[in-house]
């Protein structure tokens, strides 16, 4: 942890960057009559995900804050499971498709759940 210099190291922001690219391609294929509903919900929050990940990283001196944005990239993670989880039912994405997808947010979620129950490994020490 101590060798990473920038939240583009992270493994937790280049799987949450992977799976918003991933949700962009896939999302190009769903109905025009989503376009300004599910299409940008989903969007956006894919995108926040490591937009709360990069937050964080920048937070890193502040123990309450740093732990405060990576719970807003769990919260984000997991609205996006519900928005898969909608496209699969809408018959959007095929089983297949959510369960990729899904399963890399459990993967995001799983790694901040364990930084954020371990801040004291991530955050700058005075």
């Amino acid at each position: 942890m101590s060798n990473i210099r920038s939240f583009r190291e992270l493994i937790v922001w280049q799987k949450a960057m992977d799976a918003a690219m991933q949700i962009f391609e896939v999302t190009g294929k769903f109905p025009e009559r989503e376009k300004f509903s599910l299409t940008d919900q989903i969007r956006r929050a894919s995108r926040s995900v490591p937009a709360n990940i990069s937050e964080a990283w920048r937070k890193r001196r502040y123990p309450a804050a740093f732990v405060s944005k990576l719970n807003d990239a769990e919260g984000e993670a997991a609205e996006t499971q519900t928005h898969i989880e909608i496209a699969r039912r809408c018959r959007y994405l095929d089983d297949a498709q959510s369960a990729t997808l899904d399963g890399l947010y459990e993967e995001v979620l799983a790694i901040l759940a364990t930084m954020a129950a371990h801040q004291e490994k991530w955050c700058i020490r005075k």
